[in-house]
């Protein structure tokens, strides 16, 4: 196999394997903690166990890829489980802007298995792709300014990683993880810590070092956020006459990150105030996956 995707880390490598685990024995009625067992697929076993199949996956419409080590994997995996090889020749390479009708890949193997990774393959490449490709068109809107796109927490449970992945095939960047990377100190933190002043001092004390972020909703919560000593504060809501004002009072004292209902047609508005970041949950909560289709040869 070979396996043209951007930079895949051993953090996020064992991520795919335990995501494509628990997607395969979800479609075959397995145990996650096992090897997948193919021969549950019972529409596969009707074809003869030693027949060989060529098969091509094509997109039906414009798209940015990404996927590609998922796809693999579950092959990969497919082939421990049943003693086989699967080849796999990609035409495309994660982050590649293709046009309807291109062929992906192309496999080469045991026509059962080729079937029954089928449509587990192509949900994790048509989420993903889909993901890249909205995110793409965020991007291209942020043209020629110095704003980063960012995405955010608002994932498919079990699918943060493959997302955020995603994110950064369609050129957009991440922002925290999880809750245990950066600090991101909301309303309710605020109010519980008795006010920003002393969430964000309780936050540098514990842990030093990791990045601490506020979200305000007023100009009066940014003031106490700069003089808390914020490293970037999330502007939430903000209309853009106090976007503007938020820039001039901060000053490069900190960052400054917009969020809220931001859509594709008004990101132009928020760039011109020079905002450091601009973060949108939709990157990763709607997803409409890309049309794909697997056809035997």
């Amino acid at each position: 196999m070979n396996s043209p995707e951007l930079h895949i880390s051993k953090e996020l490598q064992r991520d795919i394997e335990s995501t494509v685990t628990w997607a395969l024995a979800e479609d075959l009625g397995a145990v996650p903690s096992e090897l997948p067992k193919a021969e549950n697929d019972i529409t596969a076993c009707l074809i003869p166990e030693n027949n060989k199949a060529v098969a091509t996956v094509i997109c039906r419409e414009d798209c940015v890829v990404s996927g590609v080590a998922w796809v693999n994997e579950v092959f990969k995996q497919l082939d421990e489980s049943a003693n086989d090889h699967t080849s796999i020749t990609w035409f495309v390479a994660d982050g590649q802007t293709v046009k309807a009708n291109t062929t992906l890949f192309e496999l080469n193997g045991n026509a059962r298995l080729l079937l029954t990774g089928e449509r587990t393959a192509l949900n994790f490449l048509q989420s993903l792709s889909g993901t890249a490709t909205l995110t793409s068109q965020y991007v291209k809107e942020l043209e020629g300014s110095d704003t980063k796109l960012l995405d955010t927490r608002k994932t498919i449970p079990g699918m943060r990683s493959a997302q955020k992945y995603a994110v950064t095939c369609g050129g957009g960047h991440n922002h925290r993880i999880g809750l245990f990377d950066a600090f991101l100190i909301k309303e309710n933190h605020v109010n519980a810590c008795g006010g920003i002043n002393n969430a964000v001092a309780t936050a540098k004390q514990n842990h030093p070092g990791k990045t601490v972020e506020v979200e305000v909703e007023s100009l009066d919560e940014l003031t106490q956020a700069l003089e808390a000593g914020a490293d970037i504060i999330m502007l939430d809501n903000f209309t853009t006459d106090m976007i503007e004002t938020a820039v001039s009072l901060t000053r490069g004292k900190a960052k400054l990150e917009v969020s809220g209902n931001m859509t594709i047609e008004i990101l132009k508005e928020y760039t011109a105030a020079k905002v450091d970041f601009i973060s949108v949950g939709a990157l990763t909560k709607h997803v409409q996956a890309i049309d794909l289709s697997m056809r035997f040869a």
